[in-house]
């Protein structure tokens, strides 16, 4: 079991007291909810990401779109990445797109895999721009193995695509070198934040987030959000988001002082 990340937040921070805190969203800042839509950020949640983004640089590398997460976090002065970092923006011009020669691909996608589950009852197709994401957190379990294959047969005709899990979810996206741990690496140099007095924190939930905790094993802090314990790169947990509040609480006043 890897330590909770509450007790060592001065640890975390490290002595230069600069860093850069990148966050997912869903099962992060908000709870996992049967419906994407109802995920809405919490007041004070918000209150927490200002009073850190006051002290540090703070982003949100999420899977959904990035106009949906912007919108629901309404942040101006900190940085998004939507579509796991696949479409970014940020204060001062900042932006970033990668990949929008798929976007016609995904278009073929999403119709084939609105084909392959309506007859599915629970089962979803969400579109978002750079990717399709097939839903299955209402599905019957005993339905659930029609998902997969269902997803399977769409990902084998569509080679540029590549699969991946998370939870309750499968989602195509395109099929290059590119992932939360690159895009968060790719702030990091455009934000003038790789050097030795800034420390790089990640907080995530997902398979998705495990990518950026392996890009910041030898530079940085994974944290995994999580009740369960499981095979991770991160290197301190936090079970909830009530604990990722506590500790953006505690980590903007160790800051401040």
């Amino acid at each position: 079991m890897i330590p909770s990340a509450l007790e060592h937040v001065q640890e975390i921070a490290g002595r230069s007291h600069r860093v850069a805190v990148f966050l997912d969203y869903d099962g992060t800042l908000t709870p996992i909810v049967c419906q994407p839509e109802n995920a809405w950020l919490s007041d004070s949640m918000r209150q927490a990401l200002r009073e850190l983004a006051v002290r540090a640089r703070v982003a949100i590398l999420s899977g959904r779109d990035l106009d949906d997460v912007r919108r629901r976090v309404d942040i101006d002065s900190i940085v998004y990445g939507g579509s796991h970092g696949f479409d970014i923006a940020g204060p001062g011009g900042l932006r970033r797109q990668m990949a929008t020669e798929f976007l016609p691909g995904l278009d073929v996608v999403e119709k084939e895999l609105h084909q392959g589950l309506d007859g599915i009852p629970g089962a979803r197709v969400e579109r978002k721009r750079f990717s399709v994401a097939a839903h299955y957190r209402n599905v019957d379990e005993n339905d659930v193995p029609k998902v997969e294959q269902a997803v399977g047969e769409v990902a084998t005709r569509n080679r540029e695509l590549r699969r991946i899990n998370g939870k309750k979810v499968y989602e195509l996206l395109p099929a290059i070198d590119w992932d939360k741990g690159k895009a968060m690496l790719w702030l990091l140099e455009m934000l003038g934040l790789k050097r030795e007095n800034v420390r790089p924190i990640y907080i995530g939930d997902d398979r998705t987030d495990e990518d950026a905790f392996r890009a910041l094993q030898q530079s940085g802090i994974g944290i995994l959000v999580s009740e369960q314990s499981q095979p991770t790169a991160a290197r301190y947990a936090l079970k909830d988001p009530h604990e990722v509040e506590d500790f953006l609480r505690e980590l903007a006043a160790h800051l401040a002082a």
